[in-house]
């Protein structure tokens, strides 16, 4: 295997090569050496906000429990009882006062700790009392309001891998933080599944070259994309929105207040930014868009798309969020569509040795470039 996967002429650059769309091997690489020690998205902290209050989710073959516990912390562990290995927590969500296996019944307290095992005498006290019989402890971080887990030994702090990508978008984290995530909630969702390589996904979201010839709503609504030109372009670019739009929605309607945290200057405005690895957020003046993929195999990936909005909003009775979930839907649907049809040609003798990045596309080679050396295979 050559492991020379980007190069750089002049005005043009070499995509990734095709076999790193396709290699078993690679994938394994990228499993192990990205998605198994980054800091990775999973839920919103208002899901579990209450002591007792958990949700479950699977990352990299492992199932997770995130609860919080009766002092407020909030905890990741293996969703395994150490017994038998049985599931713990079966439910997407709810809410317990204590972890209790449905297998033989041992219990453990909300901070993980082995509480109670039924009919063993002999060595009960030699259990409860030794505590490498707890739960396994996941590493788990909110940012923003929003629940990241690492499944690494000793990870840095999620502000390292994840401020410092605010920082490099938009030159500060101030514009970021007037969003207030943490203030919102999820009103709609879609699950998408996309048959095609979780990269080819990346780089698609990173560039507009693509937007004038697919994405109609889109460009009718942020006119500047017709120029190929996105925000993620350059440091700090926001899209103006089309002067007849009330608001970022399909029918271009709507009268929902601005957040409650943004500034003036921060209305009519559409940001896009991609967090690595695998996390894309669209920020507009009344409502954000969250993207998380997870990768499956080398030619499917699982894309959850949240739209979050102020909750006193959506407590009105004539709150309705789909106007606005419908223009990004199809955004979405245009997107993966895309991307199916460049995975279904990554195998092709046309391109073993890659495609090509247009000087508008440049800004793509970055992500590339943390990919090859994130794996340990040379960038040029």
């Amino acid at each position: 295997m050559d492991n020379s996967v980007v190069n750089e002429k002049g005005k043009i650059r070499s995509t990734l090569k095709g076999e790193l769309y396709t290699s078993p091997e690679i994938f394994d690489l990228e499993k192990k050496n990205i998605f198994a020690k980054s800091w990775l998205f999973v839920g919103y902290e208002y899901e579990a906000a209450e002591p007792g209050q958990y949700i479950t989710t699977k990352v990299e073959g492992e199932n997770i429990l995130i609860i919080r516990g009766k002092d407020r912390v909030l905890r990741a562990f293996l969703n395994v009882c150490r017994h038998r290995g049985a599931t713990l927590c079966g439910d997407l969500s709810g809410k317990t006062g204590i972890i209790r296996c449905p297998y033989h019944s041992w219990s453990y307290g909300l901070d993980g700790s082995l509480l109670g095992v039924p009919k063993s005498s002999e060595c009960r006290e030699e259990l409860i009392n030794n505590e490498n019989y707890g739960l396994e402890k996941v590493h788990v971080q909110t940012w923003h309001g929003m629940i990241w887990l690492n499944l690494s030994e000793n990870p840095l702090p999620a502000e390292q891998q994840l401020d410092t990508q605010i920082m490099n978008r938009f030159g500060e984290l101030e514009t970021f933080a007037r969003y207030e995530i943490q203030k919102l909630r999820v009103a709609h969702r879609k699950e998408y599944d996309v048959k095609a390589n979780w990269k080819i996904i990346v780089e698609n979201f990173q560039e507009c070259y693509h937007c004038s010839a697919i994405h109609p709503e889109l460009t009718a609504a942020l006119p500047e994309f017709k120029s190929g030109v996105g925000t993620q372009n350059s440091v700090g670019a926001g899209a103006n929105f089309n002067d007849d739009l009330e608001a970022f929605s399909i029918t271009g309607k709507g009268s929902r207040p601005m957040l409650k945290g943004l500034l003036p200057e921060d209305d009519r405005l559409y940001y896009g930014m991609t967090i690595i690895p695998h996390v894309f957020i669209n920020l507009t003046p009344d409502h954000v868009i969250t993207h998380r993929i997870i990768p499956i195999s080398t030619d499917r990936s699982i894309v959850i798309c949240d739209w979050l909005f102020d909750p006193e909003e959506m407590a009105k009775p004539n709150f309705d969020p789909m106007d606005a979930v419908e223009l990004f839907h199809r955004v979405n649907e245009q997107d993966f569509e895309a991307c199916q049809w460049c995975q279904e040609n990554m195998g092709s003798k046309a391109y073993k040795n890659g495609g090509i990045l247009v000087p508008i596309e440049h800004h793509v080679s970055h992500f590339y470039n943390y990919v090859s050396e994130s794996i340990g295979m040379k960038a040029k």
